[in-house]
């Protein structure tokens, strides 16, 4: 790759995460390609960013193709579909996917993008859209060594920790083991606000009292809060978070291994998304709790 201050980048996948993740590509200095089934964000265009017409449009023209989309299926189009990246790529393009997929069709995209000449990295991404506009995702990448050097410094722009987890699939299952410590630490507070609430307590004085023990995270320090001030626009949607867990439950049954609290989780969102939530964010998972205690947190 040509060095860090001549790269020409590409980004696919203009949303909630991949708008401030592209932005801060830009700011460094950086010439970026874009493509976006949606029209490209208006913000970042008057700040250089070049559209595309596709995914190939874009390939065609980069050392580095980063592909920011909602799901597995999505990953397959932008790479192998009708006017694809893989139509476009030149020999020694680097493809780095910040999506969260399965860590089997990964590996399988990783060997047909390599078979054309090309590197490949997955680098999913963890810390919401708090942490793509302020640049601290943590970015769990699997790939080769050599080449999570090359674009270790262009993570450095979107994310404070950074870690390359192992060979091509690592940063996905890395990925998948997150959201199932998320889900379940989200439905630990759901449940203790809850059971506060519905005792007669306050339940952000209850909150307050917990972040200063053992029991403090980040789930309570932020989804608590959300729970008690009823905020529940997405940074996150419990849509995203159901198929995230349903990864790990799909790959689990294959491995032969239980994981009942994930089920019980994707349960919960299930009963989010069955009373019209599936667009809320994942704190809201909550809500499925109060349905089963007729009781509100407030």
């Amino acid at each position: 790759m040509r060095s860090s201050s001549m790269s020409k980048l590409g980004f696919v996948g203009l949303g909630i995460m991949g708008t401030p993740m592209a932005g801060h590509l830009l700011a460094a200095g950086h010439t970026v390609v874009a493509y976006d089934q949606k029209p490209l964000p208006a913000e970042l265009v008057a700040k250089g960013l070049i559209a595309k017409g596709s995914s190939k449009e874009v390939a065609a023209e980069v050392d580095v193709f980063f592909v920011m989309v909602p799901d597995t299926p999505h990953v397959g189009a932008v790479l192998f579909g009708e006017n694809g990246a893989a139509e476009g790529l030149r020999k020694g393009t680097i493809v780095v996917d910040m999506s969260s997929i399965s860590p089997i069709e990964t590996k399988d995209y990783a060997a047909r993008i390599e078979a054309l000449g090309c590197d490949y990295l997955d680098a999913p991404v963890s810390g919401g859209q708090v942490g793509a506009v302020n640049a601290t995702l943590s970015i769990m990448v699997g790939g080769k060594d050599e080449v999570f050097a090359k674009i270790e410094p262009l993570f450095r722009l979107m994310g404070k920790n950074i870690t390359l987890v192992g060979g091509v699939g690592a940063g996905q299952t890395a990925k998948v083991a997150n959201q199932m410590i998320v889900a379940m630490n989200i439905e630990a507070v759901a449940e203790a606000l809850l059971f506060a609430s519905k005792a007669g307590a306050d339940p952000a004085r209850v909150r307050q009292a917990l972040m200063g023990g053992f029991a403090s995270s980040k789930i309570l320090e932020i989804h608590g809060d959300r729970m008690v001030k009823r905020t529940f626009d997405p940074g996150f949607r419990i849509a995203l978070h159901q198929k995230d867990l349903n990864l790990a439950l799909s790959a689990a049954r294959a491995m032969g291994v239980s994981l009942p609290n994930t089920a019980t989780c994707r349960e919960l969102f299930n009963a989010c998304e069955a009373h019209g939530g599936s667009g809320w964010d994942h704190s809201a998972m909550v809500k499925a709790l109060e349905l089963l205690a007729n009781h509100e947190v407030a």
